[in-house]
This record gives C-alpha cells, structure tokens and sequence, in this order.
C-alpha cells in the first residue's frame, strides 16, 4: 500500500492495540503506540491508543486517504483489564496540580467520563462507555468498508482480515499476544527501527495539530 497513507487503530485501551502495533512493526511499517508531538504524526505511519481512539473523526479530516481500524474486545476480558487500568490512572487523571498530560486527561474524560471508583466497579457503566464508543465510531464511517475494518484480534481470522484490508502480503499470520495479565508496559521493552516515539524527551506539544 502506498507508504504516504496513514493507518489508525481506533479501538479502546486494553483491546489489543500493542499486538497490533507489534504486528505492524513485524510488516515493515513505521509506528507510534501513542503520539503527544507533531512529529510523531509525520513520522508514523501507523498510530494507535492515545489520542487516535478520541481523535478519529478529526484525523479522518485532516488525512482524507487514511485508513481506520476499530479493536473489539469480549466484555468478559475487556471488563477486568480496562478496571485494572483506570484504577491505576484515577489519581493521575484527576489531580488538578499535574498528573498525566492533558491529552490524555482530555481523552479518557471524553471517553469515560468523570468516573468515580464507584464507578470503576460497575461494569454496566463501563460497557455503556464501550458501547457508546464502538457504535459513534460505526456510525461515522457507515458506508465507508474501503476506509474502516473492525476486528478482535483474539478471532483467528482477525489477521488475515487486516492483511486483506490494507492489502498486505506477509508470511505472518496471526497476532502475538502482548500485555497479558494486566501489564501494560509491552510497548517500551520493545526494540525496532521503525518504533516511532510518542513523545520528544519525554516533552509533549500543547498542540498536536498543526492550524490547517
């Protein structure tokens, strides 16, 4: 596929989007799990997780030829892990006198509102925040299955089904697990040329898009 078009993976936290970035680093493209500067956007192709799941209507505008593919996950594997995850975040999310960057506030708080821990221990409302993202997401690109793939990367066919998508031939054929039992630090142990960094020395841009 043409090396100028860019590829978002669209899906929420905890629904595979390491292994999918591994997957795509594996296939020879250039790829940021995460981007908090302009020049992560130039320089990947492929960007996942923060902000992409939030930002995805804007991307869409500002790359017209983009591709997008949503992450499902089984509520029964999703439900602990994003728990887990947003437990480990709240306090980090919420301070007001620092914290994680406001990226990441801004699109967690959009996605799952201003959650409590009480909150955090009911999975209707978590689902409800699943659902309502999944079906916006499928809403927008109605009518548009040369621009958006949905897939579970735990389905066996689910690679297959991306290779076809974008067009791909590779002796590969499934997705490695990555993340599992709740670790969330897969993406930084790994080593690759085409690993594209999220940040500049650890320093964010207010902001991420440049005035079109």
């Amino acid at each position: 596929m043409d090396p100028n078009t860019k590829i978002f993976i669209i899906g929420l936290p905890r629904t595979g989007t390491t292994s999918v970035c591994h997957a795509f680093l594996q296939l020879g493209f250039s790829c940021a799990h995460t981007a908090y500067i302009q020049k992560t956007f130039v320089n990947a192709q492929v960007l996942a997780d923060t902000p992409i799941f939030n930002d995805y209507q804007l991307l869409d505008k500002r790359y017209p030829n983009a591709k997008f593919i949503y992450l499902e996950r089984g509520s029964e594997k999703w439900l602990p892990s994003i728990r887990q995850l947003l437990q480990r975040m709240q306090v980090n999310l919420t301070r007001a006198d620092g914290g994680f960057n406001p990226h990441i506030k801004r699109c967690y708080f959009n996605t799952f509102g201003d959650f409590s821990s009480n909150d955090l221990e009911n999975d209707a409302y978590l689902l409800r925040c699943y659902a309502e993202h999944k079906k916006t997401a499928q809403h927008y690109f109605l009518n548009r299955p040369t621009d958006f793939l949905c897939i579970d990367i735990a389905n066996p066919t689910s690679f297959a089904s991306l290779c076809a998508f974008l067009q791909i031939q590779t002796a590969l054929t499934q997705f490695e697990k990555m993340n599992i039992g709740g670790k969330v630090t897969a993406w930084n142990a790994i080593k690759h040329p085409l690993k594209i960094a999220s940040t500049a020395n650890g320093k964010i841009d207010k902001q991420l898009y440049p005035v079109l």
